[in-house]
């Protein structure tokens, strides 16, 4: 039987972290931004964790236990 293939998307969206949760990038920072402000922009910057009730179709995507 062949491997388990990751999900491509969510390999490059999501990072876990050393106590097992999972990062993710804010939505909303690739284009319109001139009329964002500076501080609205800067906190997109910041990553931020995926909600725990997401958390198990991430992990499922990424292929983690």
């Amino acid at each position: 039987m062949p491997k388990m293939k990751t999900n491509s998307g969510a390999k490059k969206r999501f990072a876990l972290t050393g106590t097992g949760k999972i990062k993710r990038k804010h939505a909303y920072k690739s284009h319109i931004l001139t009329k964002k402000t500076k501080k609205q922009k800067r906190n997109l910057t910041l990553t931020g964790l995926v909600s725990s009730v997401d958390t198990h179709e991430v992990k499922s995507l990424l292929r983690l236990k």
